[in-house]
This record gives C-alpha cells, structure tokens and sequence, in this order.
C-alpha cells in the first residue's frame, strides 16, 4: 500500500489473449476494410518479415488494430495489394514501433501512410533510456509483453497460435502506447519536435542500394590482393543470384566466413575446395560447380576490383590531425557543445544530429564561419527545422573557438622556436 502522496508503482502483468485467426482471401479482406473505416481514432499497425530465412524483405504478416473495429491479422502473399485500406484510412494516423523497419514492405503492398506517430522514436525524442516496445509498454503501461517470437520464420505455414497471439499484442496495446508517449512529448515541450522527426520518417525512403555490396561481406579484410578480392566479389554474386531465386536468406547457404575463407585460400581445384574445412553452409557442397564457377570466373577476369573502395564521405575522425588539424579541432569543440545540448534537453546525441551530418559540416564549414551561414549548410544537409533552431549557434560557437585556439597555438610554436634559436645562437653556448 502507498501514502496518499506517492506515485503507485505499475507491477507489471502478462498480456492475455484469446485465439487468433488469419484473414488470407480477399473477400474476407475487403470485408475488414469496411470495419475498419468505421472504427475510430488512430490506427496501429505492424507488419512481420522472415528476415534470416528468406531472401525478400517483404510481409508475411501484416496487423492492424482499431478502436471500435477491433484486431485484424492478413496474410499479404495469399491477399496481394492492400491499396483499398490504403484509400479507406489515408488521412488517418497510423501508429507503427520502429516505422524504419516497416515502411518500406508495407509500401510493397500498398500501405504509405501520409501521418504517422513511431512510438519507438517517440520514446527516444522522451529521453526513455530503452525504447524496445517489450521495455516501453512495460515502464509506461504496466503490461509484460514477450518478445520470444520476433525472429521467428514467419514465411511458415500455417503459423503457430503462440505466435498469432504474440503478433495480435504488438498492435492491441500501440494505441494506448501512443497517447501515454503523446502525453510525456507534449508534457516536456516536445510535440512539435516529434511531429517534424515523424513527418521526415514518412519522406524517407528506406531501400537499401549499396554501390558495390560485395564488400560488406563480414572479414572481407583478410582476403589480400586484388585478385582474391576479385574471387570474393564473383562468389557473393553467385550466392546472392542463387539466393534471389530460390527466396532463402544468403546466410543460410553459404555464411560470409566460408565464402571469404575460399577467396583467401584461392582453392586450385573443385577437389580442394569441397575439401576446405571452413567453407560451410546447407549449399556448400550440393551447389559446388556454381561456386566453383565462381571462382573460377574471379581468377580469369580482368574486372580487378580496386583495394578499397573509394566513397563520398569525409575521412574517418582518426585520420583528421594529420589530414586536416583544423576540422579535427572544430569537430571535437562541436561533440562537447552537441553533447551538452543533448544533456540539456534529454534528447539521445543521434537524434539532435547524426554523427555523419556533424562530421560533414565540421570537415568543410561555411566560409566565413557564422550563425546564419551555418543554419544554412544544415538544412542544405537535410537537418530539421528544430535541429538547427537547437544546435546551429552551438555549433558555430565551437567552430569559432576552435579556430581562435588553431591560432592560438601556432603563435605559442613559434615563440619556442624563437627561444631555442636565441639559445643555440647565445654566447653562453
């Protein structure tokens, strides 16, 4: 029991569920667009992938949640397009955990929500210390959500009634999530902030395409020379064509390590490759001839890779006291002055600005250095409006102070050098 003037603690209960069913025939579909519409309020929603077993990035299980309408589960592969729901609820909002991960398949089937709250970037702008929604709806709605299914395959067929249930939670309890989220950001002046950072989640898009994808192949490092490089490069894109057309995640075929091991040893035979202990993997061995093919074409070609890549980014921070002492300085002044700042309005460091975003202004400023200059560069850069009004005067004063201690310290240089040339020069010497 409390006194009258504490707060009472929230124990924490497992979430309970009645069984779940999985709408997979349009019919059925377009008889839960009508319920739906005419729920009201925000609507949840979550999608489920297969990612580590399958090659697609797609749904394979789509859930949505509204007041007065209730939960619904699809199955997008067996339903197709969802443009009808789309159109039936585009100027509503939509309320999704981490919408990063999701928008993108929802869009593949025609989901693009126009308003959006991310609860889970709603937590962070909140200064929540973890913003997994298991942690989130437990410190703010007392509720003990398990999280056991979340890397489950969900490409399976029929899918277990454990892991209905688990997918019908996620979206049952974003609604009440939101509006205690919404509360705290309001609460803390934060409202206007979390609508822009939402507003400019809906105007990314978040497909990957890499420029030479081959090399992120995890120990890539240890394959020496252009020409082992060359064979690692022919043997991801075997792996990732075998990969697209049989839909099953590349990893489990091949794992990096066995593909990067094979262009370190660079195998002189098909016998020695099937004999190499450390390339492993389902695929390893029933596809051998495409592997060796693989490494073959790597060894003949005249398309050498060159060593390392060469890309648009400034240089990594280590290397700036060498390369450019100046920027080095005003990057350093600029992290204690972001940091405060994060510090002072309980925001995390990466959501004030990115690392990559401070980096690039502090390698290559405006010239001169100055307020106005400054909040140019950093909406040019893709920085919010309440990013610039937060940190563009911290930032440029640190700019300023970093370059009065550039001169600063040249001048104290060349005073000692004066005293050791006068010394040296001394009769007493």
């Amino acid at each position: 029991m409390t006194s009258s003037d504490e707060t009472p603690t929230l124990v924490p209960q497992q979430a309970e569920h009645v069984a779940v069913s999985v709408i997979d025939t349009r019919a059925a579909y377009l008889e839960a667009v009508d319920t739906i519409a005419a729920g009201n309020g925000p609507i949840a929603i979550d999608a489920e992938r297969a990612s580590g077993f399958r090659y697609s990035q797609r749904a394979y299980l789509i859930q949505i949640f509204r007041r007065g309408a209730g939960t619904f589960l699809f199955d997008p592969p067996a339903i197709g397009m969802f443009t009808e729901l789309n159109d039936a609820l585009i100027d509503e909002e939509w309320i999704l955990h981490a919408a990063s991960q999701d928008l993108t398949c929802l869009r593949e089937v025609g989901i693009d929500p126009r308003k959006l709250f991310d609860t889970e970037l709603g937590a962070r702008l909140a200064g929540l210390p973890r913003v997994g929604l298991g942690t989130v709806v437990e410190e703010l709605l007392g509720i003990h959500l398990a999280k056991e299914f979340s890397a489950a395959d969900w490409s399976t067929r029929p899918l277990p009634q454990a892991w209905l249930v688990y997918a019908a939670l996620d979206v049952e309890l974003l609604v009440d999530l939101r509006e205690a989220l919404g509360t705290l950001l309001e609460n803390d002046g934060k409202g206007e902030i979390a609508r822009e950072e939402f507003e400019a989640v809906l105007g990314r898009d978040f497909r990957i395409v890499r420029e030479q994808p081959w090399r992120r192949l995890s120990g890539l490092h240890s394959v020496r020379g252009v020409r082992g490089l060359a064979v690692a490069r022919e043997l991801w894109q075997a792996r990732d064509d075998y990969a697209r057309a049989t839909d099953i995640a590349p990893g489990r075929l091949v794992p990096d390590s066995a593909l990067v091991a094979a262009a370190r040893v660079l195998p002189t035979s098909k016998r020695d490759l099937v004999g190499m202990k450390e390339f492993t993997g389902r695929a390893s061995r029933s596809q051998v001839d495409r592997w060796w093919d693989a490494i073959q074409l790597g060894m003949a070609t005249t398309d050498l890779p060159v060593l390392r890549a060469t890309t648009d980014s400034v240089p990594p921070p280590r290397a700036w006291p060498e390369k450019n002492p100046a920027a080095d300085l005003r990057l350093k002044a600029a992290r204690v002055a972001v940091t405060d700042k994060s510090i002072e309005l309980n925001i995390p460091i990466e959501n004030l600005l990115t690392p990559e975003l401070l980096r690039r202004i502090a390698w290559a400023p405006p010239e001169p250095i100055e307020l106005d200059a400054v909040r140019t560069v950093l909406a040019v850069m893709g920085a919010r409006p309440w990013q610039i009004e937060a940190i563009a005067a911290p930032i440029t004063e640190a700019f300023i102070a970093s370059a009065e201690t550039n001169v600063a310290e040249p001048s104290e240089a060349v005073v000692e050098s004066d005293q050791t040339t006068a010394t040296a020069s001394s009769p007493e010497s």
